[in-house]
């Protein structure tokens, strides 16, 4: 029994979701020379107003994220144009790759109910309540087999009275979130889209707002902050993200290089192409 309780508690402490000679977690661990500096926040910035704690492995370890589930669900909520319709359907792509699980876009529904019941009017405009969409439209909704389930709003949204407006919310217990597209307009669209609906999905897989170095998951301001923070998680959350889901990470950046030139994003296939080297 004595011999017995050493094997458990071995077992425990060198769980076989990681191994200590992991390949994958020590290339991880080498691109850290491509991680690009923060600079100093300036006033108007994320982190001028917002003092956060770094989250480094250990940190996201100890939050145990790790689920049995499978799929990312999008929920396209209210009325797009067949513009916005393609860049949902490119954003699923964009989704499948970078967390390397299956996702899937469900029927769009309506937003009539949030609008009747959660919503105010904003610089002329109908603004949802974010939280409403989670608890009340979302967590009902997610499949048995939902890693995340995100939806993306038509409509602006706001996350409680006194903020003017958020490009999204997630939760990191209930596996749920919410984008609105409605402030990603003109030529950068997608890109923002893909941006925040990376940066969501990833609180819902425990990923804290980065504050190491440039990297997706870096809490914005605004538009100006979103369009300077890259599409790549820095070297830091791509160990912890790697450590929860475990793939192949020479099959997923090949992905998302082959998806950036797709699209005419060579800022971030250069910024992705740096981890090849």
């Amino acid at each position: 029994m004595k011999y017995l309780a050493i094997i458990l508690i071995t077992c425990i402490l060198f769980s076989c979701h990681q191994q200590p000679d992991d390949p994958g977690m020590a290339y991880l661990k080498s691109l850290a020379k491509n991680d690009i500096p923060l600079p100093p926040p300036e006033y108007g910035d994320w982190l001028y107003k917002h003092k956060e704690k770094r989250q480094d492995l250990a940190a996201y370890q100890s939050t145990k994220p790790i689920s049995p589930a499978t799929t990312i669900y999008l929920l396209p909520v209210g009325d797009f144009t067949p513009s916005q319709t393609a860049a949902l359907q490119a954003t699923r792509a964009y989704v499948e790759i970078f967390f390397q699980r299956k996702a899937v876009l469900l029927t769009p529904v309506s937003d009539s109910a949030a609008t009747r019941i959660a919503s105010r009017k904003f610089e002329g405009h109908v603004q949802l309540l974010a939280p409403y969409l989670l608890d009340s439209m979302l967590i009902a909704k997610r499949p048995g087999d939902g890693l995340a389930m995100m939806a993306l709003s038509a409509k602006d949204l706001y996350p409680k009275d006194d903020w003017n407006y958020v490009f999204g919310l997630g939760s990191y217990r209930k596996r749920v979130g919410v984008t609105s597209i409605y402030r990603l307009k003109d030529t950068l669209f997608l890109r923002r889209l893909v941006n925040i609906s990376s940066h969501e999905i990833g609180h819902m897989l425990s990923l804290n707002h980065c504050i190491h170095a440039r990297c997706v998951m870096n809490g914005t301001n605004g538009l100006y902050e979103t369009d300077h923070t890259p599409l790549r998680l820095c070297g830091e959350c791509q160990q912890k993200l790697y450590w929860n889901l475990k793939y192949d990470n020479q099959k997923r950046l090949k992905e998302l290089m082959a998806f950036c030139k797709e699209n005419g994003f060579q800022n971030d296939w250069e910024i992705f192409n740096k981890d090849t080297k």
